[in-house]
């Protein structure tokens, strides 16, 4: 192949074009895979569990007011620890809004002088 350079002319071999074009190699393009996978099977576990423990914190916050709840109840109802509210009791005078379980569970109320439970368990307790 010939070139012209300053009005003279060159050849060029294949070698020198070739190591003039632009790009990524093959091996780039892998290391680059590689390390995009390392970081990725490094965050994936690492971001379910912090989800998983977002739920269970919401779950818990939810027994909380639940619980709240039923002891204000008790107090402005005047009853015993071993009344058990109706949930059109609790909800929307006590709570604007029944709570839900995050993770899918189903809470139950119980009497007063009990906790309400999840029906999740496990840390899903107060």
């Amino acid at each position: 192949m010939l070139q012209e350079f300053g009005g003279g002319r060159t050849e060029m071999s294949r070698f020198s074009l070739r190591k003039s074009k632009k790009g990524f190699t093959l091996i780039e393009i892998m290391i680059v895979v590689l390390i995009i996978a390392v970081l990725l099977a490094i965050a994936i576990p690492n971001f379910m569990n912090a989800r998983e423990t977002s739920r269970t914190k919401a779950c818990v916050a939810n027994l909380r007011q639940i619980d709240t709840a039923k002891t204000q109840w008790a107090m402005d109802q005047k009853k015993s620890g071993t009344d058990v509210p109706a949930t059109t009791d609790l909800y929307p005078t006590y709570v604007k809004a029944a709570p839900s379980c995050p993770s899918g569970g189903t809470y139950t109320i119980g009497a007063v002088d009990t906790n309400p439970t999840c029906s999740i368990g496990g840390s899903h307790t107060l």
